[in-house]
């Protein structure tokens, strides 16, 4: 979905009359629906829709105050997003007990390789708060003595740093469809396998177990359905035979951040799109400015044959040597 669309979400609990109440609302504003799609997940309702309203017979802040009024008196939450609130994007990395992720995010904003300003680091456990401290980032601990993070707590921090896109950087916890919901495909996370393989917890050593030679990381979009969402990039290592799952770690750690750093650079620069589960480089978006997937060294060196073309093989065939016939002996 383009830029130049105003996206609205809706996020509560499931009941009638919902979308009608909403779409009536800005019909009569003069605003024109272009996408909408809803989802129901255990018991939440979500609906995302995208309107242009360039058009609009109101100002901005009347149509955010109608939509509030409206999921008030609905007992939903409606969450409205202008084109120009876009303009810098916010990102709110979420962070566990791993460093490198993090660490990656905030260089890369360090050196201005990301177009867009880290906003706020939010842990379930404080242990890098002080990796957050040295880049002058606001570090808030959402998680109890347990980390389990208080979504609700979660939710306000988000809403008041107006972030525009969740990273998970290693985030070792499953957020909610209250969460998820309210940022569709505006959450990224990094997965250590190559999805859909292993996924879940312990992705390294469920890829020792199965005996793999390459295994990988995978950076992709959050949905309520676990390591499933639309995959933005990839990247692939070897596995030594006697390679202990530190080692494969140790391997992966890398890839992690640079898949991950990659999706977010995909996302800010509008040059990835998402549709029915799968994602795909914009028409404007020139693929020689990404890595996907391998890199330029290692698709040159796969082999571009054979394939299964079975004219060109019998026209690539040797000439049948001729048999003695048995008579003539």
């Amino acid at each position: 979905m383009t830029n130049d669309l105003t996206e609205i979400t809706v996020v509560g609990g499931d009941k009638t009359g919902l979308v009608a109440n909403v779409t009536t609302l800005l019909f009569e504003r003069g605003i024109n629906v272009e996408d909408i799609d809803q989802a129901v997940r255990d018991g939440v309702f979500r609906m995302t829709l995208h309107a242009d309203t360039s058009e609009m017979v109101c100002t901005e802040e009347t149509l955010r105050d109608a939509l509030s009024d409206l999921g008030a008196d609905l007992g939903v939450d409606i969450q409205v997003r202008f084109p120009t609130d876009r303009e810098t994007r916010r990102i709110a990395a979420l962070v566990t007990k791993e460093s490198h992720c993090l660490e990656a995010l905030l260089q890369a904003r360090a050196d201005g390789d990301l177009d867009a300003e880290i906003a706020v680091v939010i842990g379930n456990h404080d242990d890098l708060e002080p990796l957050a401290d040295a880049y002058d980032v606001p570090f808030v601990d959402v998680g109890d003595e347990t980390g389990v993070p208080d979504e609700d707590h979660l939710l306000e921090v988000l809403d008041d740093y107006e972030i525009d896109l969740v990273a998970l950087a290693r985030f070792i916890r499953i957020l909610s469809p209250e969460v998820v919901f309210r940022y569709e495909d505006r959450i990224i996370n990094v997965h250590p396998s190559l999805l859909p393989a292993f996924p879940g917890a312990k992705a390294y050593r469920q890829a020792k177990e199965e005996g793999v030679r390459i295994a990988g990381v995978t950076a992709h979009y959050v949905t309520t359905d676990l390591d499933q969402g639309p995959i933005i990039s990839q990247r692939v290592f070897d596995v030594p035979d006697d390679a202990s799952v530190e080692e494969l770690r140790e391997r992966g750690q890398p890839l992690e951040a640079e898949a991950f750093l990659e999706a977010i650079r995909l996302h800010l620069d509008d040059a990835v799109s998402s549709h029915r589960g799968r994602t795909s480089l914009r028409e404007s978006a020139d693929a020689e400015d990404y890595q996907l997937g391998l890199s330029g060294d290692a698709e040159a060196a796969q082999p571009d044959g054979p394939v299964d073309d079975l004219d060109s093989a019998l026209r690539n065939a040797p000439e049948s040597p001729s048999v003695p016939d048995p008579a003539d002996d």
